[in-house]
């Protein structure tokens, strides 16, 4: 039986995906021109890898929704922490 986090994964990545490239204001084309738009994808891509290794990971359901929390809510310090702290 899947767990529920397995099942939210995918809709949430393609959320926060959709979310990105149809956000206000310029398009993505537009801000990966500038130096901090392609630092922005840059992070936005590990930030979706970490939250997919963390999904597929043995941790506890619980563990699992807080380390995706933690990545969603702070990008660069989150994908930072669980480099160090949750592999």
């Amino acid at each position: 039986m899947r767990s529920i986090l397995s099942r939210v994964t995918a809709p949430l990545v393609a959320l926060l995906g959709a979310l990105t490239l149809t956000g206000c204001g310029p398009s993505l084309v537009d801000r990966a021109k500038s130096p901090f738009g392609l630092l922005g994808l840059i992070v936005l891509i590990l930030d979706i890898w970490a939250i997919v290794e963390v999904a597929k990971s043995k941790k506890s359901t619980g563990g699992k929704l807080l380390w995706i929390l933690l990545i969603v809510f702070f990008p660069v310090g989150g994908l930072i922490l669980y480099w160090i702290f949750g592999k």
